[in-house]
């Protein structure tokens, strides 16, 4: 057998830190912190996404470098940590805007056709996830299996909500306020539906988890855009920037307060999707 070089030796210790199973869940209690800084960060992946999309070779180099390193860092953990978990939804939240952005604007795919294709990479996930798993709770993601399906779904979840933004703010020409008004009141359905009609947990969860991202990126868009596509024109570069800010310190909060770890127990039921309680 030849001997290992030192190539070798660096994917072996990678693959090895990969493969090693979590000690604890890997994603954070649901609460209404986690709702607060999941629509910030969709909000500030659209936009940090548009920013980086000025300069097109550049940016795509940094969203690749974003998305590595944050892979790299949550993988590495064995428990859930505030800091790499929401910088990987934060990286994947930019990444996802910029492959779904570049299929309309360099591929040509209408928005109808990337929100459609990005629905059933969506629908093939869930259901490899659940025919693998048997459930698509995110209490049950003790495996790093799980955690793989998890973080393939979030990024199918960014991709078909920055898909379905565009398609509602451009291609059926309501703007990016009318747009973000009608995502709030769609996103109260699951909620509403699970609390007073019996929906089912787990589909609440994920119906309001997509919902966010065309919610929280029409108003980053609306807030970003100039005034000759329905926005104030505050520009990508400052609300990338003033989300971004808003996204360091709610994170920095929850890693101190420590408020969202799950308990051991969470394993079991579904939580409450807006406080936290188990169902």
């Amino acid at each position: 057998m030849p001997p290992c070089t030192r190539e070798d030796l660096i994917v072996r210790t990678f693959a090895r830190r990969i493969c090693q199973q979590p000690l604890a869940a890997k994603v954070p209690e649901i609460g209404v912190m986690f709702w607060i800084v999941k629509l910030l960060t969709t909000a500030g992946g659209e936009a940090t996404s548009d920013y980086l999309g000025h300069h097109i070779a550049t940016g795509a180099a940094v969203e690749l470098l974003l998305i590595a390193v944050a892979l790299w860092v949550q993988f590495r953990t064995r428990r859930y940590v505030a800091a790499a978990y929401w910088f990987l939804a934060l990286a994947i939240a930019i990444f996802g805007t910029g492959v779904s952005d570049t299929l309309h604007l360099v591929v040509g795919i209408p928005y109808a056709g990337t929100t459609i294709l990005w629905a059933a990479v969506l629908a093939v996930i869930f259901w490899r996830w659940y025919r693998s798993e048997g459930t698509l709770s995110i209490h049950s993601i003790i495996t790093t299996r799980r955690e793989m399906y998890y973080w393939a779904t979030v990024f199918a979840t960014f991709a078909l909500g920055t898909a379905l933004g565009d398609f509602t703010a451009t291609a059926l020409n309501l703007g990016y306020l009318a747009s973000g008004i009608i995502f709030a009141v769609i996103i109260a359905i699951p909620a509403v539906a699970w609390w007073r009609f019996g929906l089912n947990p787990i589909t609440a969860f994920w119906f309001a988890y997509v919902v966010t991202r065309p919610l929280g990126a029409s108003f980053a868009d609306y807030m970003s855009k100039p005034h000759s596509i329905s926005g104030i024109n505050f520009g990508d570069g400052p609300t990338s920037a003033v989300l971004t800010l808003a996204i360091v310190i709610l994170v920095a909060y929850l890693a101190i307060a420590r408020k969202d770890i799950q308990r051991p127990a969470a394993t079991g039921p579904e939580p409450d999707i807006t406080l936290g309680r188990r169902a």
